[in-house]
Order: structure tokens, then C-alpha cells, then sequence
């Protein structure tokens, strides 16, 4: 994973707003930033001449923002997280995609590369570990409905061993 740049949560919104602006129309411009993050055309000037500083955008008053070599891969790598996390918040905790959309936006910036890291392979072992699998990821949704087990985890586990044995 890339090495995360000295940057508050504020400013990781700021490129990741200008990196999807980017994908969508080539370039950005203030006002398309304002309006997606819902912020004053002030407060997006502070944040544009921040990351400028920073060498993450060529930003000049009045012309359209295009972002450096390394402020894309800030970008890539904020969006990544982000990514990350709501696919592990929904397939794993299996919360709602509404609610995993918000918890990410809020952890993205605080979750450090390694967590994440291990927050993929987790999902990446699950589905493929014999004693748990999608089966278990099914069960723990089945669970959080519930609020209980249908089976107890003898009778579970026997049936996880049995599906995984070759026929």
C-alpha cells in the first residue's frame, strides 16, 4: 500500500472530490468542488491552495485544477481505503450499504494502511477457508437479523467440514 501523506481527513475529501471531478469531466473547478462537498467557494479555495502546497494539484485562481503524479496517487489510495472499508462494512458486517457509505467516509481518514490491509485479507481468507467461507460470512448476517444462532455450533461446524470435504 502506498505511504499515506501528511493530510487531514478535510483535505483527503478535497482530492477525492477533485480525483472523481476529474474521472467524470478531465478537470475540475472550484465551484463542481464546493458543490459536491457542499462547502463555501472560500472554503475551497484554502483547501486548493493547501494541497497546491503540497504539490498534489496544479491550481491557479480562475483556471481548472488538474492533480499531479503524486497527489492521483493520494487520491488512488484515500478512494482505496474508502473502497475498502464499505466492501468489508457490507459484505463482512453485512451493514447497510447507506450506513457503510457513511462509516467509511468517517474512518477512511483515521484507519491506519495496515488495518485495512488486514481488514482485506480477512475477507480474502474468509472466502476461501474450508471452516468458514461464505457459509460463516451467511451465518453472522443470519445472526445480526436475529439476534441468534438457528443451530448450535457442533451440528455448524460439522456441516462447514462436511460441505468443504471433496466429493
Amino acid at each position: 500500500m502506498k505511504e499515506k501523506t501528511d493530510l487531514s481527513a478535510s483535505l483527503e475529501d478535497y482530492i477525492e472530490a477533485i480525483y472523481h471531478i476529474i474521472e467524470e469531466k478531465l478537470v475540475a473547478r472550484s465551484k463542481e468542488i464546493a458543490a459536491r462537498l457542499g462547502v463555501s467557494r472560500a472554503s475551497v479555495t484554502e483547501a486548493l491552495r493547501a494541497l497546491s502546497k503540497k504539490g498534489l494539484i496544479n491550481y491557479y485562481p480562475y483556471e481548472a485544477i488538474t492533480l499531479t503524479d503524486m497527489g492521483k496517487e493520494v487520491a488512488e489510495d484515500v478512494i482505496f481505503r474508502h473502497d475498502a472499508l464499505k466492501q468489508f462494512f457490507i459484505e463482512v458486517l453485512t451493514i447497510e450499504e447507506s450506513i457503510a457509505e457513511e462509516g467509511a467516509c468517517k474512518i477512511e481518514h483515521a484507519a491506519p494502511p495496515e488495518i485495512i490491509a488486514r481488514m482485506i485479507s480477512f475477507t480474502e481468507f474468509m472466502q476461501v477457508c474450508p471452516r468458514g467461507g461464505d457459509e460463516l460470512i451467511k451465518g453472522f448476517a443470519d445472526y445480526c437479523k436475529r439476534g441468534k444462532q438457528d443451530d448450535n455450533c457442533e451440528n455448524c461446524v460439522s456441516h462447514c467440514l462436511d460441505s468443504s470435504k471433496p466429493s
